[in-house]
């Protein structure tokens, strides 16, 4: 707020002074007044000065606060941008090593037999020296099966006549003296298949005496049928049943062939036939699976199967086919899911002892493994997989997955050393039982210090940390030298039922998924026995028509592990023995 002062203007002068005098006076006053403005206008200007000062130091602090933050922004920013460009550069990698693997499951080799650095990725290892490709066909080195004779084949005697123009000179005409045949005699397998018809007539009998002990006309019995009033004989039953469950191969393709051979046989009246058979499996089938349930170690595994129907309660037509497998039987299971209620009920609830499965969540799932009546095995064979599965994705992983690989090798190696003098050497078993713990030890302490590296690729740690995980279940065979270290029993026992799901899709209804599973139980069981699946089938359904076309009251003589040795050789498959199956070690 300004201040204005008036200045005194001329005044009366007091009596009896001069004028002078009143002018000094208001020179004075005007001087005070003046030096009372001078002074505030000082003040003030100090005042602002101050102020002035304190504004600036304000606005420089602020200035720096300002320049700090936007600096503190910047890095955060910066640092933001790093790691964001870290992230995109690992999902990179990521997505480049899917992509390889993907790559690869399309279009390299599936065998993983042999470990070689994926020539997808890009190129070979530095330094990799170059290999041969192996020889196809007889390798070197291993045993042949030598000539076959087939002698255990029937024989038809056929002899070759000279043309009756030829058995006589060109010249004069007179006829050659016969004078035996060739010493050699020329063997030529043939298979002969052939559709025809068995016109049976029942032949009639009358009594001719008079004691009345028997009906005035009697037959011969009637003609066994394995299905009530069908024309179809059992080997045609046999050839569709082994064509579809031991050989996967679609109905259609069957009755196509059969054409070939004069069979006109209709889609429709197989499918009738196929549901009418059902009932005369399940016996047998429920006998595999009560002595699967008695067995104390088993392999297991479970793949996907279609299923065409329409069942309440079940979404989509993707059903599980579950495989237990155990020295002496195999019992495949149709389920809806893939729940640990499946390998439960299979089981049963008593089982105890050890089970070879890969890593599915269902398996530690079950009561009996919780109840510790059941130890899972779990199998190398899918922990070698992640080894190679990280060198596809990253080449440059190779001598990391290489050197891993090795070790799982040697594992294999020592254990089937120490198979070699199990139960038959005590000396050498415990110097390779030693052997084979002591590699043991070796793979977790290099896991353990691996995992400790800081620089350890993100692959390589997910890798070893699932090793970690599993490692329990991987070193079972350690204490059970009977357990093998995979699960290879089950996938090879899977491979058939999974061609035949690539040929013909899956089941048309829930009784053909269960028909599949019973047959592809009789006939891997068979299998494992070295037992002929056409002679068994022919047999048993021979059995069954005799029967009356109904399950017979009695299985022995059709049990594999009920059977004498003089019944198994009855069956038996030409170059296969017929004693008792030993588990099955792919080391």
């Amino acid at each position: 707020m300004s201040t204005t002062t008036t200045l005194p203007g001329p005044t009366k002068a007091p009596c009896g002074l001069p004028d002078c005098q009143r002018a000094l006076t208001d020179a004075r006053q005007q001087a005070g007044s003046y030096k009372a403005l001078h002074r505030r206008a000082l003040r003030r200007e100090a005042d602002l000065k101050q102020l002035l000062a304190q504004r600036q130091a304000d606005f420089a602090c602020t200035v720096q606060q300002l320049q700090d933050q936007l600096q503190h922004h910047q890095a955060e920013a910066a640092d933001r941008l790093r790691q964001r460009e870290a992230e995109l550069q690992r999902r990179i990698a990521e997505l480049e090593a899917e992509v390889r693997l993907l790559k690869h499951r399309l279009y390299g080799r599936k065998t993983e037999t042999h470990h070689h650095a994926n020539s997808l990725a890009g190129a070979p290892a530095a330094g990799a020296a170059p290999t041969a490709p192996r020889r196809r066909g007889q390798q070197p080195g291993r045993p042949g099966h030598g000539r076959r004779r087939y002698a255990e084949l029937p024989a038809t005697a056929e002899t070759l006549e000279l043309p009756a123009e030829q058995r006589r000179c060109a010249t004069c005409g007179q006829p050659f003296a016969p004078c035996g045949s060739e010493p050699g005699v020329r063997t030529i397998v043939e298979v002969e298949v052939r559709a025809h018809r068995r016109l049976v007539r029942r032949r009639r009998y009358r009594p001719t005496c008079a004691c009345g002990t028997h009906p005035d006309v009697v037959a011969a019995p009637p003609v066994p049928r394995l299905i009530p009033h069908s024309a179809l004989g059992v080997s045609v039953w046999v050839l569709v049943l082994l064509d579809k469950y031991a050989f996967y191969r679609p109905t259609e393709r069957l009755l196509g062939q059969l054409r070939l051979h004069g069979l006109d046989l209709a889609a429709g009246t197989v499918t009738d036939g196929l549901q009418r058979l059902v009932p005369l499996f399940e016996p047998v089938y429920e006998a595999f699976r009560g002595h699967n349930r008695e067995q104390t170690h088993w392999h297991g595994d479970e793949t996907r199967w279609q299923v065409f129907a329409t069942v309440e309660g079940k979404v989509g037509h993707l059903w599980y086919l579950w495989l237990v497998l155990s020295a002496e039987v195999a019992v495949f299971t149709l389920a809806a899911g893939r729940a640990h209620e499946v390998p439960e009920e299979v089981l049963g609830e008593d089982a105890r002892g050890i089970f070879n499965v890969d890593r599915h969540a269902a398996y530690p799932a079950m009561q009996q493994v919780k109840d510790g009546q059941i130890t899972l095995a779990l199998c190398w064979a899918h922990q070698r997989r992640d080894f190679i599965e990280a060198e596809r994705g990253r080449p440059e992983l190779h001598d990391w997955a290489s050197a891993w690989l090795a070790r799982i090798s040697e594992l294999y190696r020592l254990n089937e050393a120490r198979l070699r003098v199990w139960q038959q050497d005590a000396v050498a078993f415990a110097a390779a039982d030693g052997q084979l713990r002591a590699a043991v030890a070796a793979m977790a302490r290099v896991a353990a210090e691996e995992q400790a590296q800081a620089s350890l690729a993100p692959e390589c740690r997910k890798v070893l940390e699932g090793l970690s995980t599993y490692w329990a279940g991987l070193t079972v065979f350690v204490e059970h030298p009977e357990v093998p270290l995979d699960n290879n029993a089950a996938e090879r026992a899977e491979r058939g039922p999974v061609v035949g799901r690539k040929n013909y899709y899956g089941s048309g209804a829930v009784w053909a998924g269960q028909l599949a599973a019973m047959l592809f139980s009789v006939f891997e069981t068979l299998r494992l026995w070295g037992l002929n699946a056409r002679d068994w089938l022919t047999g048993y359904l021979t059995a069954c028509a005799e029967n009356g076309g109904r399950p017979l009251p009695e299985l022995r003589r059709w049990l594999p592990w009920r059977m004498t040795e003089a019944e198994r050789a009855e069956l038996k498959v030409a170059g296969r023995d017929t004693e008792a199956p030993r588990p099955e070690d792919s080391s």
